[in-house]
C-alpha cells in the first residue's frame, strides 16, 4: 500500500519558480541602477549631510528587502532556510521606516519623534519575525500594514508638505501593497509568489519615483501639477 502523505498546497513547478526568480532578478538589477543614481541625486543636488543620510537610509533598507527576499526565495531548502525566512521578513519592517526616513529629512518637518516612534515599531517587528517567526503571524501581517498606514495618518503633516504629485504616488503604493494582501494569503494562486512579489515590486517603484521627486523638488523650477 503507498504511503499516505498529507496534502500539500499548490505546487511551486518550475515555471512559477522561474517567474518569481525572473521579478526577483529584475527587482535587483533597477535597485542595481537606481539606487546609486538616487544617491548621487541626493550627494549632487542637496548636499546636506542630513538629507545624504536619510537617503542613504532608505536605500539601504531598499536594498535589504529585495536582497533578503532574493535570498529566500531564490535559494535552495536547506539548513540555512529558516535563517533567511526571518532575515526577509524581517527586512519589511525596516524598509517601511526607512521609506519616510528622506520624507521627514526632505520636507524639513518636525517629525523627528515621529520618526523615532516608526522606527522603535520597526524594530519591535523586526525582533518578533527573528526570535518567533512563525508565532502570531497575523499579528506580523497587521503590524505590516498599520505600520505602513498609521505611518500615513500620524505623518499627514509631512505628507502636507510634499507636491501634490508625490502624496499621490505614495497613496497609490499604499493602496497596491494592501490590495495585495489577498494575494500573499492565497497560497493556492497558481504563480501566487511571482504575482505578490511583482505587486510589492511595482509599489516599491512608484515609492521611489516619488522620493526621487523630492529630492528634485524646486531645483528644476518645474511644476508637475
Amino acid at each position: 500500500m503507498a504511503p499516505i502523505t498529507a496534502p500539500t498546497l499548490h505546487p511551486r513547478v518550475r515555471a512559477e519558480r522561474l517567474s518569481d526568480a525572473v521579478v526577483h532578478v529584475l527587482g535587483l538589477s533597477l535597485a542595481a541602477i537606481a539606487v546609486p543614481v538616487l544617491v548621487w541625486m541626493a550627494v549632487t543636488w542637496r548636499g546636506d549631510a542630513g538629507t545624504v543620510a536619510a537617503v542613504s537610509v532608505y536605500c539601504a533598507t531598499l536594498l535589504a528587502m529585495l536582497g533578503c527576499s532574493a535570498l529566500y526565495n531564490m535559494s535552495a531548502e536547506g539548513r540555512f532556510t529558516p535563517l533567511f525566512k526571518r532575515l526577509d521578513h524581517s527586512a519589511i519592517y525596516l524598509k517601511i521606516a526607512g521609506s519616510f526616513t528622506p520624507l521627514v529629512a526632505l520636507t524639513g518637518s518636525a517629525g523627528v519623534g515621529f520618526l523615532a516612534g516608526l522606527w522603535a515599531v520597526a524594530l519591535g517587528g523586526t525582533s518578533l519575525k527573528m526570535i518567533a517567526p512563525d508565532r502570531l503571524r497575523w499579528l506580523g501581517l497587521a503590524l505590516y500594514l498599520g505600520l505602513a498606514w498609521v505611518g500615513v495618518y500620524f505623518g499627514r503633516e509631512i505628507l502636507a508638505d510634499v507636491d501634490r504629485p508625490v502624496a499621490i504616488l505614495i497613496a497609490v503604493a499604499g493602496v497596491l501593497y494592501t490590495l495585495g494582501v489577498p494575494i500573499f494569503l492565497a497560497k493556492r494562486l497558481p504563480f501566487q509568489t511571482a504575482i505578490w512579489h511583482a505587486i510589492v515590486l511595482i509599489a516599491t517603484g512608484i515609492l521611489f519615483t516619488a522620493v526621487c521627486l523630492e529630492v528634485t523638488r524646486d531645483l528644476s523650477g518645474l511644476t508637475l501639477l
